[in-house]
């Protein structure tokens, strides 16, 4: 029996937690259970959820993913569902290397040869967008995503959505008709913001319209799907199938939950076989690390409706730390022509530095959310 003997979590720069399990047998599996600005937190929590896999067989994933997110009166949020992924994931990376095949394998074997991957990309002014993206292009990528504005009025001004059209036009400009922009609202609009905005954009083409209202107010995403003809997507700030199902059933065209919040691989499989019931595509979320961005491709090269792969190299938050620097090969993680060729080594394809990892988190992190005010001094959605 492959029994799970150790649990250890690294707390790196830039802002991730890494999960390492380890089993009697000297396998050693990774994870991802970053949670951006609460990544302590999970760290507990992990600690208190190995306490229910230490001397199990590290190969019944499945019953340890019901185990730990149902074993006890309160379950779900974020913070939970972080933790139940790093661990998640390191199983199945486990799993992988016990049986000598990569994971996707493990799903069911692949079902695409690579996958398409988009990066971020910032900048207040058109100007700065248009050289943003053009770094971009010039790295090989056919998609990108940036932010419709920064902090926004609940009832815009006319300054504030010309700003929103400008900065979108602008990568139109540059990206031509052969590539893509996707456009998040990143839950900063009001409905009423985000249904005036919507139709001034649709000259533009964008790729996807992404979480036009918080994730609380997922009842109210029906109504503006119903104001764009536009795609629209969430799930970034959602953690499971029953969350993810009235978005599904109020029209959304793209899920993107997060392989290290949404419970790991084992919940997102479930997560996109549900949506492929609704005709709906999956673009996880995942500017994170090189664990989290494996374990995506993993699920994706065995997953029929799978879009895009959000990633995370240059990103303005990675700061101290860069996306491949854990990584002992990076070649497996780069990009050729905007896409990410099939992961072929075993378990989730990647070999983390563990030396690097041990040095990084002696040094640790305390990255935080920023926070952001109007002008009247009243808090402002992040």
């Amino acid at each position: 029996m492959t029994t799970i003997a150790r649990v250890e979590t690294f707390l790196v720069a830039p802002r991730w937690l890494f999960v390492r399990v380890e089993t009697t047998d000297g396998i050693v599996g990774w994870g991802e259970a970053t949670c951006e600005g609460r990544s302590e937190t999970v760290r507990t929590a992990v600690e208190q959820l190995s306490e229910l896999l230490i001397g199990q067989d590290a190969l019944r994933i499945e019953d340890h993913w019901q185990v730990m997110t149902k074993g006890s009166f309160y379950r779900g949020g974020p913070i939970l569902a972080s933790a139940v992924a790093g661990l998640d994931q390191a199983l199945w990376d486990i799993a992988g290397k016990r049986y000598g095949a990569p994971v996707h394998q493990l799903l069911g074997g692949p079902v695409r040869d690579r996958i398409r991957v988009y990066g971020w990309v910032g900048g207040d002014e058109p100007s700065e967008v248009r050289d943003q993206i053009a770094a971009r292009v010039e790295a090989g990528l056919t998609a990108v995503k940036m932010n419709a504005s920064g902090r926004m009025s609940p009832v815009a001004s006319v300054a504030e959505i010309d700003g929103v059209v400008q900065r979108v036009a602008a990568a139109r400009e540059v990206l031509g008709d052969d590539r893509d922009v996707a456009v998040d609202f990143h839950g900063r609009f009001t409905l009423a913001n985000a249904r005036r905005v919507a139709p001034l954009l649709e000259p533009y083409r964008p790729f996807f319209l992404e979480e036009p209202v918080v994730p609380e107010n997922s009842h109210l995403i029906g109504e503006f799907v119903r104001s764009t003809t536009t795609p629209v997507s969430t799930g970034e700030r959602l953690y499971n199938r029953q969350e993810f199902l009235p978005v599904l059933q109020a029209g959304i065209a793209v899920a993107q939950p997060d392989l290290s919040h949404a419970g790991g691989i084992t919940e997102v499989r479930k997560i996109a076989a549900l949506a492929e019931v609704y005709d709906v595509q999956l673009a996880p979320h995942c500017p994170l690390g090189p664990i989290a961005l494996a374990a995506c491709l993993q699920v994706g090269f065995a997953t029929p409706n799978y879009l895009i792969q959000e990633q995370s190299i240059g990103i303005h938050y990675n700061l101290g730390a860069e996306v491949l620097d854990y990584c002992v090969d990076q070649e497996p993680l780069t990009f050729v022509d905007g896409y990410v060729q099939r992961l072929t080594a075993p378990g989730l394809g990647i070999e983390i530095d563990e030396q690097a990892v041990r040095a990084a988190d002696k040094r640790g992190h305390a990255w935080r959310s920023p926070t952001f005010r109007h002008p009247d001094g009243s808090y402002a959605e992040w």
